[in-house]
């Protein structure tokens, strides 16, 4: 049972913060010249995005002027996921993602949702009840068509479905596909586009960036829903990747090809390159060569329009708290000053 009191409350919340940030404007000056990753980007005929927070858009000038002078696309990195959103079935809390797009769009900025269907961050009252098939698919579709519907007309691009792949290539375990079946990722995109009919949809997920099992999974998952007319507009790849790691440029380059070759986008979603905590100038050197060769390889691909970051300042980083002695994964450092990848990405928007 809803208590009216709090309901109030948590529309004048959403009001307030939507209002703080609509009205918190950065001079445009700081997106203009030579050292702005958005206006050379721009140039480029590319978005360079990055995942955000509304607590710190909403406390920290330095990250607001900094977010604003550098980037053109953002991705709400948690306050658009079922349980941030849902807190109680048929209750929605928009305060967050609003504040995000009101933001954004006060400052000429598109915005990714993010996103509608994955195996995490689901509300308790989903994950600890007991659900039929029918129940399941009700529930999905209201969520989806209640999500983007809120959204309809506003947004760039929808992650329509996360990491449904696991790396061996088989569909991940999760309660959409054993409630529902492996259909759940047609009637997502379907349910999608009825909630907004010119939205971009993608498919998004991890390890898939270049040759491998779990690529070729990818592939074959959207290709066949490219062959049965399941609205589909492209593939996010996230890219976390680390200084020891990374795909092999020649690998996602042909992966992006054979997606263009269906008709899709391939996006770069979720870039960041980890590096041992206290890093040493090389290991920083190394970081920033991951970064340019990634970019590099999105520039030369025609539908590679979006390169976007998880993040933009060490001090806003997932990386520590889930990969312990890791860390520093960012374009700017925690003071938001820029780094060695900072300066390299400049040089090959500039090229």
């Amino acid at each position: 049972m809803r208590t009216p009191g709090l309901c109030w409350i948590g529309r004048l919340v959403v009001t307030i913060v939507t209002i703080l940030l609509s009205v918190i404007v950065v001079p445009t000056s700081r997106a203009a010249g030579e050292h702005s990753l958005r206006t050379l980007a721009q140039s480029q005929g590319r978005m360079i995005g990055t995942a955000v927070k509304s607590a710190a858009m909403l406390s920290d000038g330095a990250y607001r002027d900094t977010l604003v002078s550098q980037f053109s696309l953002v991705t709400p990195e948690n306050a658009m996921k079922f349980g941030p959103l849902s807190p109680a079935r048929g209750h929605y809390d928009f305060a967050d993602a609003d504040a995000i797009v009101a933001f954004a769009e006060a400052h000429g900025m598109r915005v990714r949702g993010h996103t509608l269907v994955w195996h995490n961050q689901l509300p308790d009252w989903l994950t600890n009840g007991q659900w039929s098939r029918d129940e399941l698919i009700q529930i999905l579709h209201e969520h989806i068509s209640t999500v983007v519907g809120h959204y309809r007309g506003r947004l760039y691009a929808w992650d329509v479905v996360n990491e449904a792949v696991n790396d061996d290539g088989t569909l991940r375990d999760s309660i959409w596909l054993r409630g529902i079946g492996p259909e759940y990722i047609e009637l997502a995109f379907r349910w999608a586009r009825e909630a907004d009919p010119d939205v971009l949809l993608f498919y998004n997920d991890y390890n898939g960036e270049g040759a491998g099992v779990k690529a070729d999974a990818i592939y074959a998952l959207v290709a066949d829903l490219k062959q049965r007319g399941v609205p589909i507009d492209g593939v996010g790849l996230q890219m976390h990747v680390a200084i020891d790691w990374w795909p092999a440029t020649e690998d996602v380059a042909a992966n992006m090809q054979r997606l263009a070759d269906l008709g899709l986008q391939a996006h770069i979603t979720e870039m960041d390159v980890r590096v041992p905590q206290s890093p040493s100038p090389d290991a920083l050197t190394r970081q920033a060569e991951v970064y340019g060769q990634m970019l590099q390889v999105c520039l030369a691909a025609e539908n590679c329009t979006a390169f976007s970051l998880w993040g933009f300042a060490d001090n806003h980083s997932w990386i520590p708290q889930f990969f312990p002695g890791w860390g520093d994964a960012l374009v700017f450092d925690s003071a938001y000053q820029p780094k060695p990848a900072f300066h390299e990405l400049l040089t090959h928007l500039n090229a």
